[in-house]
């Protein structure tokens, strides 16, 4: 061909000096017009007719062979192939044009393969995602690690095309720079060796929600990298953490809540002591219309019937409150609660529900509300929350009791009005 070109050129009356030159360059134009050809050919008919067969075809699998962009990253195989074949035909190989031309090529190839390799690689990736029922194969991790063996051998093929080298040579001097490649690739190794370790622990996996206050991130697993585990907040915000943080240092996950059926409630309503006070028999008798402790009350009296004295009253304070078990409002409040708790539609029957006190602090005395919602949704569960505390801070003051709160403006302006009243 570069015969033919140069007996051309010869006969449109150039000289065998300027002949050469214009071999390469008509070589080079001719080159690049093929190469541009094939890859125009490739992309807009090739590309276009497989891309039609993958619409008509019932599987999904093959959809994501052009998500992930594999039949683009091959079709730029075919320029570079024509351009590595072509040189030595259209070019003189002994020319320095040639040499460029050749090696460009050959580093096309060895980074064009491990982009395409790549490709295939996340396309696997995408098919695990959908169709694993194990979430915790560290198959991600697993694929980077082939990504960053893959990148690896292109670029000692490409440094050994580019210096002539076998790339045996430059695979032996690799020994002695051990150390370097440990210190460059330390986060590597540590997000490998973390990897495995929460894969075997099942730690944590896509999807499981996770709160780590020291990276600021509390959210669902997004994606679990070799470096990286990617963590989208409830602001839609995405933290990025290290990979070894999840195995170095602690966090919480609430995968077993989710798996459970319940959410905790634990919240305290503070009674005021000062409202705390014995209950007379009118008051019981009003109470017991209220369905939820009619039983309670009526059970508490008879208790109280059997085991106290009958002592007669002497003065507004009686000897029988003193000495007999009596009904406290704080008490039967108490009661009112658990069976207002255990009889409400969206509280978990079968987890822990009760109401205690806890130790009585300078702003009054805590009652702690401890039970689960059956609906786990956050939106539900704060509104099932919320309802609940609702009704019972409404309904205190039936029992004599006062929820306790500092003292506001509106409350010195009511306490002035009555002193000047």
């Amino acid at each position: 061909m570069q015969e033919i070109i140069a007996l051309w050129l010869t006969e449109q009356g150039l000289t065998t000096a300027y002949s050469s030159l214009g071999v390469s360059i008509i070589g080079l134009v001719l080159i690049l017009l093929f190469c541009s050809i094939s890859f125009y050919i490739a992309k807009n008919y090739v590309l276009r007719f497989i891309h039609k067969l993958t619409i008509a075809s019932k599987n999904t699998w093959d959809d994501l062979l052009f998500d992930h962009q594999v039949f683009s990253r091959i079709s730029l195989l075919v320029p570079l192939v024509l351009l590595l074949l072509l040189t030595p035909l259209l070019v003189n190989t002994d020319s320095l044009l040639a040499t460029v031309l050749i090696v460009f090529a050959k580093i096309g190839l060895c980074f064009q393969i491990a982009r395409s390799i790549s490709s295939v690689l996340n396309v696997i990736n995408s098919l695990y995602r959908q169709t694993a029922t194990e979430r915790y194969l560290p198959l991600n991790s697993t694929l980077q690690v082939i990504k960053l063996a893959v990148y690896l051998v292109a670029t000692i093929l490409a440094v050994s095309q580019i210096l002539d080298r076998s790339p045996l040579y430059l695979l032996s001097g690799l020994g002695a720079l051990t150390a370097v490649l440990l210190l460059v690739f330390q986060d590597t190794i540590k997000g490998l060796v973390a990897s495995i370790q929460i894969s075997a622990n099942k730690m944590v996996a896509p999807g499981d929600w996770i709160e780590l206050p020291k990276y600021g991130a509390d959210g669902d697993v997004v994606e679990i990298g070799l470096n990286t585990v990617k963590v989208k907040n409830f602001d839609n915000t995405v933290t990025t953490v290290p990979t070894y943080a999840l195995t170095s240092g602690s966090f919480k996950n609430w995968r077993g809540m989710l798996n459970s059926g319940g959410r905790r409630i634990k919240r305290a309503i503070v009674i005021d002591v000062a409202s705390i006070r014995f209950y007379n028999q009118e008051q019981l008798e009003t109470l017991k219309s209220v369905q939820l402790i009619s039983d309670y009350i009526a059970g508490k009296q008879n208790e109280i019937e059997k085991e106290s004295p009958k002592l007669e009253a002497k003065g507004p304070l009686t000897v029988a409150t003193i000495n007999t078990r009596q009904l406290t409002n704080i008490g039967t409040f108490r009661a009112y609660i658990s069976a207002y708790l255990k009889q409400h539609a969206k509280v978990h029957n079968d987890m822990t529900c009760m109401v205690r006190q806890l130790p009585a602090t300078e702003v009054g005395l805590p009652l702690e509300l401890y039970f689960f919602s059956n609906d786990q949704n956050w939106v539900n569960y704060e509104a099932i929350q919320a309802d609940i505390f609702d009704h019972l801070y409404a309904v205190a003051p039936l029992f004599d009791l006062r929820v306790f709160q500092h003292p506001s403006g509106y409350d010195w302006q009511s306490a002035k009005t009555s002193a000047d009243a």
